[in-house]
Order: structure tokens, then sequence, then C-alpha cells
């Protein structure tokens, strides 16, 4: 039964002026979860990522770190949304000098997901089904006995186990709030579909690499 292991990229730049690119500790993380990948074994790994510079970089240093030999492919299907636009769009400009940007981004979520036709952005039921799409392709295209590791972001990995969980859209903004950089989502391939075996896996933070657990 091929596994999927979907990771979570290392931590971004929040603080500069790209955000798309890992900070220190987020190269740190990548190589961390690497590092974890290796000891599993996984079998013939087929690695992807989104196009996003922070989701390529992480699987690089995760290649690396793990000593995977195939080539990275690249699939937008699974980039990440805009979380700035939304904020600017959708989080109450009264609420902003009292809430964290965490709250504000759940706010910005769920009028999002509220709203049938944004104009100017993806709706999220687009965002949703395009992340579905990369999953149904990258099931079908598993065979017996190959593993894959995908690099995505925490509100592709929401939208993707809220679906496999059928929970409504407050449970999947509650999965986004909580996922951790660089931590380890795995799905299952059978032949009655794709399940959901574990969700956030993050031990590899644990101990000495403490330092190194990030949600933002």
């Amino acid at each position: 039964m091929p596994l999927i292991c979907l990771i979570r990229h290392g931590q971004a730049s929040a603080a500069s002026e790209d955000y798309d690119v890992l900070s220190d500790p987020g190269r740190a993380q990548a190589t961390a979860v690497g590092q974890e990948l290796a000891r599993r074994g996984l079998r013939d790994p087929h690695l992807v990522s989104g196009t996003l510079t922070r989701q390529r970089d992480t699987a690089r240093l995760i290649a690396e770190a793990a000593g995977f030999q195939q080539p990275l492919n690249q699939d937008a299907r699974w980039n990440e949304y805009d979380h700035l636009d939304l904020l600017a769009r959708y989080a109450p400009a009264s609420h902003q000098s009292q809430s964290s940007v965490q709250d504000l981004l759940d706010q910005a979520l769920a009028a999002w997901m509220k709203d049938p036709s944004p104009t100017g952005i993806e709706a999220w039921a687009a965002f949703s089904g395009r992340a579905a799409s990369a999953l149904t392709a990258l099931s079908a295209e598993l065979g017996r006995g190959r593993d894959a590791v995908v690099v995505t972001s925490g509100g592709v990995l929401a939208a993707l186990c809220g679906a496999l969980l059928s929970l409504p859209s407050e449970g999947v903004i509650a999965l986004n709030r909580v996922t951790v950089n660089a931590s380890v989502t795995t799905l299952a391939v059978g032949g009655s579909g794709t399940s959901l075996l574990t969700f956030n896996e993050h031990a590899h933070f644990a101990g000495e690499q403490r330092h190194l657990l990030t949600y933002r």
C-alpha cells in the first residue's frame, strides 16, 4: 500500500521583505524532517513540491538530508493561498490592533470560505478543489511498493485532511491553526481510496530539537 507523506514547508521569513524565503530555523526544520524521513525507510520516494520558493527549498533540503536521489517534481496545485491578500480583504480593520495575526487569519479564512465568488482571487472551492485534484493524480500515479513525499503548506494540508474527515469549515480552520512547520501528515493509498493515517506528526522536534518547533 503506497504511503504519501505530506510535509508542511519550513518556517518562512515573516519579518523580512520577502515572506516566501525560508528562515534560518526553517532550513534547520527541513533538514530535521529529512532525517526523520530517512529513518522511516520510504520506498523509492517520489518527491513533489508546490512551486513556491519556500516549498521548493524545503523539498531540496529534505532530499539532501534524506539521501533521496529522485528529481524534484513541481506542481502548482500544491501551492498555498495568499494569506496577506486574505488578511487585507477579510480581516476586520477595527480589530487588527487588538487581535493576533492568527486570530485575524482565522476570521479571514472563515469569511473567504463563505464567499462563493470573490473578485480577483481564487475562491475557496477552487483552492480546495485543486488540492484534491493534485492528491487524486498523485495517488493514481503511485504504483504498489512506491511512496511519495509532498512538500506543501498548512492551508492545503487542512483542506485535504478536512475533506478526508468530512469536517465543517470550522474544523478545517482548527487544523490549519495547529499545523507545525515541517510536520508530517501521512496518507495511505488503498483500493477503496486514500485515507488519513496521521496528522501533524512532529516528534522530530522533541527533546534537543524542541527549539525548532514553530507554527508560523
